[in-house]
């Protein structure tokens, strides 16, 4: 389900956004805790063609990404969100995602720390501000989560 700064909101089904543009990649996964998986293969859909027919409007700045763990949420900047290795993770080395890592669906941000990779997606909002703090950044982790740049490096 999505919202927010869109022209049309939009409910998507599993069954709908596997029919949506098939992206694949292989990605570390890096935890702020200091321990990584490496090669990860995964498998989904860009964040740009979830949104597409929604439309985002000019005032869109970021993206908030809703779990069904509730409180957890986070937000990723719009250019963050497009970067061309984002993506809503359907699929983790050839098999559905498994509960535990986040299925339905789940964000995959390989260069920022894995936070920021919300897991149980329910909901993204366009927000028209990028100033929103996540979960983790309310608990004091950075907002920017990026690798090796921040959480104290």
């Amino acid at each position: 389900e999505g919202g927010g700064a869109v022209e049309r909101p939009l409910t998507y089904t599993l069954a709908d956004l596997r029919k949506l543009p098939r992206a694949e990649q292989v990605s570390d996964f890096h935890c702020v805790t200091g321990w990584r998986v490496e090669n990860v293969h995964w498998a989904g859909v860009r964040l740009r063609d979830v949104l597409a027919e929604a439309g985002l409007r000019p005032t869109a700045k970021a993206l908030r990404f809703v779990s069904a763990e509730v409180p957890y949420d986070d937000t990723l900047t719009l250019p963050q969100a497009f970067g061309a290795d984002v993506m809503l993770a359907l699929e983790m080395d050839g098999e559905p995602l498994s509960h535990g890592h986040g299925f339905p669906a789940r964000v995959v941000m390989p260069r920022m720390y894995g936070y920021k990779s919300v897991k149980w997606v329910t909901r993204i909002e366009a927000r028209t501000t990028d100033e929103e703090f996540g979960y983790w950044e309310r608990n004091g982790y950075d907002k920017d989560a990026w690798i090796g740049a921040s959480n104290g490096f």
